[in-house]
């Protein structure tokens, strides 16, 4: 017999079968000892009251043991002889696509313009260590693209693309644990990512698929309105019956390339601001209503937003228990982002707050058509950079100086390590921008008592949250409308946003490309 049950418990209870094995027994009127498994099926907090709680929606199997898996393994086909797919880019949208098209009989050839996971660790180090980046390898450009060493929030509003639980389950199936099957907010962690994603670069390999590292895409050939082959940094021309654009919203270098070679584009809404960072011991007292949080119960997080003059004010990838990474990808631009590791055990708590900027809004960059909103990043990076020493030093400053626009003179301690400068970020970013900010920050304390304080410190810029442009493609066939074997896909084509929804978009464009160029 199998039944299923809702359970608001204490999180104590809620983290320990063996203390809610005894509820689930009183609420079906039999003895613990007729339960042979419990499966958890959905876990989320519940923190509006006083006293915080954990609902569980679990599937109780009684006198009877769980017979089937929570999920069908994947059937990944050899592909070695099969019909060759181009696919640009190795992040989410990129590498399952790759997977999918595998199940399907397709051979993907990954051409990745970063290094494989290990190798850009040290890159990485370097931005800190020596504030050196690598244009190539860095917290954006490598294997698993920008979210390998960031976070692996799995969060999605996107349900309606495409079946999300596929990639929930793929990620379990290459090593994640099983949690993010039924956590209402399911995170994996800079610390577990880079292992799931060496998991799949051999499960693409051992299926006869190839992943070239070291690749940058210098142009592209196209004849009678398909693209022909690609040639790469060192003069190899790749062919394929199709070509997957998957690049990740920084790939700047190929938005510029697409337009030189009349490759249409679109200007799109897109999002800039700050990064904050609290004490993440005010953020639980805040979200916990004073209550002192202990080991079962995870760091608390917030999601806020508000409207100021038209636009959207919101906070964007906060991380709990994390730390703020550089996430520049030029030498001469500083970009801020967030990560947590696993165990989300950083005394920190730190999001992005961003203002929505639609196309209309930058038109002093109106001469760049439908790059101005690249160029309108780049700028303030730029800003960003000179303020911070003109080094990866982050430009900073107390959030209570920022909203009364005072200078702060000193800086809390803060997770960012290549350092933080005081700056005056209300003088140099646009107005516009500060206006809108200090309004939304105003009205999370409204909704956070306590938000705005001395303690917490914003860094500049945060840049990178979504792409300001998009390549267009039908919506049906999902290719470019001019060119019938390119497919524009996930963050870096403006479809999708986040692990997941790239992940589900690579996905739904590797089953379009199999039905329409796969072999008959």
């Amino acid at each position: 017999m199998q039944k299923e049950l809702q359970l608001i418990l204490s999180p104590k209870n809620a983290s320990h079968e063996d203390l809610y094995k005894p509820i689930i027994a009183r609420e079906l009127r039999i003895s613990p000892e007729r339960i042979k498994t419990i499966r958890i099926l959905r876990r989320s907090i519940d923190s509006r009251s006083k006293h915080v709680r954990i609902s569980l929606l679990v599937r109780v199997f009684v006198d009877e043991e769980e017979k089937t898996a929570v999920a069908a393994e994947p059937q990944y086909q050899d592909v070695s002889a099969g019909d060759e797919v181009v696919i640009i880019g190795s992040g989410p949208a990129g590498l399952f696509a790759a997977l999918r098209l595998i199940e399907l009989g397709c051979k993907p050839v990954i051409l990745e313009r970063g290094k494989e996971v290990s190798e850009r660790k040290k890159d990485i180090a370097l931005i800190t260590s020596e504030h050196r980046v690598n244009p190539d390898s860095n917290y954006c450009f490598g294997e698993g693209g920008a979210g390998t060493f960031s976070d692996g929030k799995l969060y999605t509003r996107s349900k309606k693309r495409g079946d999300h639980r596929r990639i929930l389950n793929t990620l379990h199936w290459h090593g994640a644990g099983e949690s993010i099957l039924y956590d209402a907010h399911p995170h994996i962690g800079s610390d577990n990512l880079p292992v799931i994603i060496r998991h799949i670069r051999e499960t693409i390999r051992n299926a006869g698929g190839e992943i070239h590292f070291n690749t940058r895409i210098t142009g592209f050939k196209i004849e009678d309105g398909k693209v022909t082959c690609v040639t790469t940094g060192s003069g190899d021309k790749i062919t394929g019956v199709a070509f997957i654009l998957a690049t990740g919203h920084s790939a700047r270098d190929i938005y510029f390339h697409l337009e030189k070679i009349g490759i249409p584009l679109e200007a799109k809404s897109f999002a800039m601001g700050v990064r904050v960072e609290h004490p993440q011991s005010l953020i639980d007292s805040i979200q916990y209503h004073g209550m002192k949080r202990d080991e079962d119960l995870p760091p608390a997080m917030y999601s806020l937003t508000h409207q100021a003059a038209g636009r959207g004010v919101y906070s964007f990838c906060m991380c709990p228990g994390g730390f703020i990474i550089p996430s520049a990808t030029s030498g001469e631009e500083v970009v801020v982002n967030g990560m947590s590791p696993s165990k989300r055990n950083s005394p920190f708590a730190n999001s992005g707050i961003v203002v929505e900027i639609k196309p209309e809004d930058i038109m002093e960059f109106e001469a760049f058509g439908a790059l101005k909103g690249l160029k309108y990043q780049e700028a303030l990076e730029k800003k960003a950079w000179i303020a911070g020493g003109k080094r990866q030093t982050a430009p900073a400053q107390r959030l209570s100086d920022f909203i009364s626009g005072k200078v702060s003179r000193t800086l809390p301690a803060s997770s960012y390590t290549p350092g933080v400068i005081p700056s005056d970020l209300h003088n140099w970013l646009p107005v516009s921008l500060v206006e809108r900010l200090r309004e939304g920050f105003l009205a999370f304390n409204r909704k956070m008592e306590g938000f705005i304080t001395n303690e917490a410190v914003i860094l500049g810029v945060e840049s990178r949250t979504s792409s300001p442009v998009r390549i267009p493609r039908d919506p049906v066939l999902l290719s470019h409308p001019a060119i019938s074997n390119l497919f524009p896909s996930g963050e870096g084509a403006g479809f999708s946003g986040g692990i997941v929804s790239s992940a589900v978009d690579g996905e739904r464009v590797a089953e379009k490309v199999v039905e329409m160029f796969g072999e008959k």
